[in-house]
């Protein structure tokens, strides 16, 4: 929530401090008082509680204590009033909630920041969900981002663009990051703004238009998508090769089935480093029952296993391996070394 939310509030607190400086001002001057009498008097008759004056008062004071009460009173009323307006509207839920997601992003890390929640947006924070990965969404709609909040997830509101909304939603925590929104011209600015805030990060971009694939690139996006040219092979798949269309979309995605692709990257502990490459996908398949298909050492191109069956595998390899979900999990330690 934005500080203009509370400003009543701050408001009325301020007026409570000069009504209490005035007092203590006006008691000390029209009645010749000490502060501490002065103050004294001012609080006790703003909270009506009425002990009784400090010393007797001048025909002065007690017109000056009359105007003191009405102004209190009329503090009373105003705050009063801002506070259960503040409540009846939602505007407190909304303050509490914005106060809860602030703490929860600043504790957010390895998740990944989902620009954009349209079309594509959409789709990918349910695939995100799916695969158990913590992710926040920026958007610039209000009802997106309340849309998002209601279902309990973290979301922002602002431009990705921005840096500053950028390092709220965690970037330099991050491991990877989305830009989905519909203008081309608006993910190029966010792949700038998040590869100029953290080098290392992982960028996927949509692009809507085949000559903005080569902008992203230099804007630093690692990959590119083109929602209507993967339809269209989507769709001529499924008319030449319905079956095994389906089978593999079934085991690229956590969908509940019990089979799946995987890759990994060898980790400089892990006890595979240093074997060849086809003894291991030997081994992996006899104690795992998970099936290597290819691998590329670092600096290199993706291989078939036949094609890299001698080569040792030495860290930071990546692996793409095939198998049971279970399996493949142990094999995942194996690979991190644990």
């Amino acid at each position: 929530m934005k500080r203009s939310a509370l400003r009543p509030i701050y408001n009325a607190l301020g007026a409570l401090v000069a009504l209490l400086f005035i007092g203590t001002a006006g008691y000390a001057t029209l009645e010749h008082w000490t502060l501490i009498d002065a103050a004294y008097m001012t609080i006790i008759t703003l909270s009506t509680v009425g002990f009784g004056e400090t010393h007797p008062l001048s025909p002065t004071g007690r017109i000056f204590t009359v105007v003191l009460i009405v102004g209190g009173a009329s503090l009373a009323a105003y705050a009063v009033s801002t506070l259960g307006e503040f409540i009846s509207t939602g505007e407190l839920r909304a303050y509490l909630e914005q106060r809860r997601q602030s703490r929860m992003l600043k504790t957010l890390k390895d998740h990944v920041v989902v620009c954009g929640y349209g079309r594509v947006g959409r789709h990918v924070v349910h695939e995100l969900i799916a695969e158990g990965v913590p992710f926040v969404v920026v958007d610039k709609d209000p009802i997106a981002v309340e849309h998002i909040r209601h279902n309990g997830h973290l979301a922002l509101l602002g431009n990705a663009a921005n840096d500053d909304v950028l390092r709220e939603a965690g970037i330099e925590r991050a491991t990877g990051l989305v830009a989905a929104v519909n203008s081309d011209a608006e993910n190029v600015f966010i792949v700038l703004s998040a590869r100029g805030l953290k080098p290392s990060l992982s960028i996927v971009a949509r692009a809507n238009f085949e000559d903005s694939e080569s902008k992203l690139r230099r804007a630093g996006a690692d990959r590119v998508i083109d929602p209507y040219r993967i339809s269209g092979r989507r769709m001529v798949t499924m008319m030449l090769r319905p079956e095994v269309a389906d089978f593999l979309d079934e085991i690229a995605h956590a969908s509940g089935i019990e089979l799946l692709i995987d890759q990994v990257h060898l980790a400089a502990v892990s006890p595979l480093v240093g074997k060849a490459v086809g003894e291991v996908h030997t081994f992996l398949f006899e104690k795992f029952g998970v099936t290597m298909l290819a691998c590329a050492l670092p600096n290199d191109v993706l291989r078939l296993v036949q094609a890299n069956a001698q080569a040792l595998l030495v860290p930071d390899t990546l692996l793409i391996a095939f198998g049971p979900t279970s399996q493949l999990a142990q094999f995942e330690a194996m690979a991190a070394g644990r």
